[in-house]
């Protein structure tokens, strides 16, 4: 490995779009769930920007991410 992989998958298992599903979903949803708690926080606290960002569109986009995560739990879910 050269280090530049962040995240090794094994891919050869169980089929490789099923395993790529499981990650991206498990991924989105640790960044989508650490985004809109820390923008709830922030919004608590009382700023309306965070690095640049309204603190509700960071929010909104952790629900996003959130929302794909539920997506992937899904089809991965229905594919077995």
């Amino acid at each position: 490995m050269n280090g530049c992989a962040v995240l090794q998958v094994n891919l050869r298992e169980e089929g490789d779009m099923g395993k790529m599903v499981r990650v991206v979903g498990n991924v989105s949803a640790i960044v989508g769930i650490l985004l809109a708690c820390g923008a709830g926080l922030a919004r608590v606290a009382g700023l309306y920007l965070v690095s640049g960002f309204a603190t509700m569109t960071l929010f909104q986009v952790g629900t996003g991410l959130m929302v794909l995560a539920c997506l992937c739990k899904l089809e991965a879910m229905q594919s077995r």
